[in-house]
């Protein structure tokens, strides 16, 4: 009786601590090691990082350069305008759709040619076409660059062949390809696997080379490169619980198999979580010389991506003064800020609910 005791208490014990180290196990869930040089997965509309490996370390990245030359396209050309070939785009090296000196082309059908087959000619002659030299359009990528806050990043062509100044990051690529992504076109040009010409009035038709378009059933594009010094790119945008994610991997021998694997992680690692909806008054400020104070509104939903086993904290920074005014509605004062593990991973800024017109006492002072 004593050892058939022992033995269902045994069974119980053991039973319990396998039990235990498989919740610890999915709670803090190791990272995959992902065979790249540089890597990264973000929320596109938050920017939250869900994944990366040298995140920021600058590289040469191939034809992935052509996200940022069909997003200066999408933004400054008329998509209908026919472009001459010239005879430096039809002799460009590398990977090309095949345009022939003298042929003209709409501008639209010159951004499928770059994204579906990697279109060196392409990408010449849409720099050409739209700002008259190759120069000069890659002086608006890189201007444009700075403008969406991406600043590791230097162009030096519209196509990415090696060049000793063409450089970027795995994040800089997935902030401009979050931008790229807000364009409706871009998303159906980037996810289409076959693209009929007669339907479209095209000079060719088209079919995409990017392999992860098959390979995952959530992805939804977007850019597929390679060159001897950036090794094999691939930047990838996926849909994972209803959300946008984007994933680069930079030098990856393995690109389709590594690329899958970050996406499992994200898939099986992280929720999303709404920390504050639209309007929701996160804070408040006194206003000189008034009881009401000042709200601090939220100005959009507030949803990030929240990793199991992690806590997440949220701080309001406030305006350390006293409110005066004059104040509009809507104006940014203070932020939203959400850190995990010590660390800021998202901040926001809050907006005034409502207008102030008095002045302050200096200012009334001086009549001004």
């Amino acid at each position: 009786m004593h050892r058939k005791f022992y033995k269902i208490f045994s069974y119980i014990v053991i039973t319990a601590l396998i039990s235990a180290n498989l919740i610890e196990v999915k709670v803090k869930a190791a990272e995959p090691y992902i065979d790249a040089r540089t890597a990264v997965a973000i929320d596109a509309k938050s920017k939250v990082v869900l994944y990366e490996k040298n995140a920021h370390m600058l590289v040469p990245m191939a034809s992935t350069t052509k996200i940022m030359t069909a997003l200066v396209a999408l933004n400054y050309g008329d998509l209908d305008r026919k472009i001459e070939i010239s005879a430096k785009a039809a002799s460009i090296r590398g990977s090309t759709v095949g345009y022939k000196k003298g042929e003209k082309v709409p501008l639209k059908e010159l951004i499928y040619g770059l994204m579906l087959r990697s279109g060196n000619d392409a990408a010449i002659a849409i720099a050409e076409g739209l700002a008259g030299s190759v120069d000069e359009f890659v002086r608006l990528m890189n201007e444009y660059a700075n403008q969406i806050g991406v600043y590791n990043t230097h162009f030096e062509s519209p196509h990415g062949l090696d060049s000793q100044n063409h450089y970027s990051t795995a994040y800089d690529l997935a902030v401009i390809t979050a931008k790229a992504r807000e364009n409706q076109l871009f998303n159906e040009i980037v996810k289409s696997k076959d693209v009929d010409g007669n339907e479209e009035g095209f000079t060719r038709s088209f079919h995409n080379i990017n392999k992860i378009l098959s390979m995952l059933e959530n992805s939804t594009g977007v850019k597929t490169g390679y060159t001897g010094q950036a090794g094999k790119c691939l930047v990838t945008s996926v849909t994972i619980k209803d959300h946008d994610v984007i994933i680069v991997v930079l030098n990856s021998p393995g690109r389709w198999k590594e690329t899958e694997k970050i996406n499992d992680y994200v898939v099986k690692n992280y929720e999303y979580k709404k920390f504050f909806s639209k309007g929701d008054v996160v804070s408040e400020v006194p206003v000189d010389n008034e009881k009401e104070k000042l709200q601090l509104l939220a100005e959009e939903d507030i949803i990030i991506p929240v990793k199991q086993g992690l806590d997440y904290e949220v701080k309001v920074i406030k305006p350390n003064y006293e409110i005066t005014g004059p104040i509009k509605k809507d104006f940014k004062l203070g932020n939203v800020d959400i850190y995990t593990e010590g660390k800021k991973i998202y901040s926001k800024p809050l907006i005034a609910d409502r207008n102030i017109n008095k002045k302050g006492i200096l200012r009334r002072l001086l009549g001004i």
